[in-house]
């Protein structure tokens, strides 16, 4: 089990560091507002600048979203240790990973346009633009969460691949034993060996009715 923790450990750091990475990106890409300066510590938004807020939110889930995607797809591709402790891994780090983009991007918003102190009327000012609805922060753990979920119900084999039966690893290893139709068929094919090669490969063939070969039923007392 200390494997599977040691490797939930490793998912959600790397997914942490890359919702940084994704928190530079809106950081970038954010837009910001203008206001005219018409009293002191007072401002008016100039015409279309009140929509950048719902631009910079949209931005945000739309990274927030790519995120949670890769995330989920690379820890889905760690095929030893996949299970329920990598999905809270996963589920946790994309938690904090979304808190994580959003105070980075915010704090590299503020750095690129400080707001002004008692800036004097008459000026334009720009102001950095943050996250408004904390609702775009469950984006990215939701859609993490979901698309493994959805990979792990598709998956054909109850192990998903990993060769073992439950979440403990390596102390419940999976039955290799596999039913195919050459171990279904070998007793047959083990009965006719000394009599030369199975007939029709393994398989009896069975007469067509009303032919001689027939078995004759006998009568019962």
């Amino acid at each position: 089990m200390r494997r599977e923790v040691r490797a939930a450990v490793v998912v959600g750091v790397a997914v942490l560091l890359l919702s940084v990475l994704g928190g530079v990106v809106w950081g970038w890409l954010a837009p910001t507002e203008q206001l005219l300066v018409v009293q002191p510590g007072r401002g008016s938004i100039l015409t279309g600048e009140s929509v950048h807020q719902f631009d910079a939110l949209a931005i945000f889930v739309c990274v927030g979203a790519v995120t949670g995607v890769l995330s989920a797809v690379g820890a889905w591709r760690w095929r030893a240790v996949r299970g329920p402790i990598v999905q809270v891994g996963l589920l946790a780090g994309s938690l904090a990973g979304a808190f994580a983009m959003s105070w980075v991007g915010e704090q590299l918003t503020r750095w690129q346009h400080p707001r002004p102190h008692d800036p004097p009327v008459g000026q334009i000012v720009v102001l950095p633009t943050e996250v408004s609805s904390w609702l775009a922060l469950i984006v990215q753990p939701l859609l993490a969460s979901l698309v493994v979920l959805f990979v792990a119900a598709l998956y054909p084999s109850d192990d998903l691949g990993t060769g073992f039966s439950g979440p403990l690893g390596k102390s419940r290893p999976v039955d290799d034993r596999s039913f195919t139709g050459a171990s279904v068929y070998r007793p047959y094919v083990a009965e006719h060996a000394g009599n030369g090669p199975a007939p029709y490969g393994g398989y009896e063939q069975v007469p067509e009715p009303g032919s001689d070969s027939m078995p004759q039923s006998r009568p019962t007392h």
